[in-house]
């Protein structure tokens, strides 16, 4: 058996080559370093491109939503990464956050807290900067749309009940689901956040309009209003 970890990938038997694997069991066979290593196509001097991709991704504890928030200059860090490298990486990974993005819309409900965490945690592209965004849904919980209301600095971002109601009417939705991230974070809401989902929530009431639920999206993780009990 060839000794991978001392040959470049072309000299590896065939069913250990990425592209070769893909090509003979499917997408789904690959880990997430060999579909890295086919991004970048080759790999440093000293290592192989499942090597190194490998090694960006030990880094930072095997997430992929962690390798989402690099940008160029700290991918570069790793030797054997460069510009072209690195751009291949952040076009794929925008790529992929896009079409979380579109699909939602077009085939999806949301009918519990982790499917509305997933549709919201991408439309937050930058998570250093809190969004504020919101899912506007039918009688059968399907989105109609989802929407960045706004994006603010480290602290907060402004939410206007107004713009979300109004949108809300524009697209005939009979309900909907809000949601903001913490750059901190940490999961947990504040006071004002409490005090805005009352507001909201009361709004929605006179004009016949379901919120649903409020979630604070974190480091890995999230808090639901509606989970907790607070979206009375």
């Amino acid at each position: 058996m060839i000794n991978t970890s001392r040959k470049t990938i072309k000299h590896w038997a065939a069913d250990d080559r990425p592209r070769e694997k893909m090509i003979a069991k499917g997408k789904g066979a690959l880990s997430n370093a060999e579909l890295i290593a086919i991004l970048i196509g080759s790999g440093s001097g000293e290592l192989s491109a499942v090597e190194l991709a490998r090694q960006m991704l030990s880094a930072i504890g095997d997430n992929l939503y962690d390798l989402s928030k690099l940008n160029i200059d700290e991918l570069k860090q790793h030797k054997g990464i460069g510009e072209a490298k690195a751009v291949s990486i952040m076009a794929a990974l925008e790529l992929g956050r896009r079409w979380s993005l579109t699909s939602p819309e077009q085939r999806k409900s949301i009918n519990n807290s982790q499917e509305a965490y997933e549709t919201f945690l991408a439309l937050i592209d930058d998570p250093t900067k809190e969004h504020f965004v919101v899912a506007y849904l039918n009688q059968g919980n399907k989105i109609i749309k989802t929407e960045r209301i706004s994006i603010g600095g480290i602290t907060k971002t402004m939410a206007d009940p107004k713009v979300i109601f109004k949108n809300a009417l524009l697209k005939e939705a009979t309900a909907l689901m809000i949601c903001h991230n913490h750059p901190s974070g940490v999961a947990r809401p504040s006071k004002e956040d409490q005090l805005l989902t009352k507001k909201i929530i009361s709004a929605g009431k006179i004009l016949d309009i379901n919120v649903l639920d409020h979630l604070i999206i974190g480091e890995n993780s999230y808090f639901s209003f509606a989970e907790n009990g607070m979206m009375n």
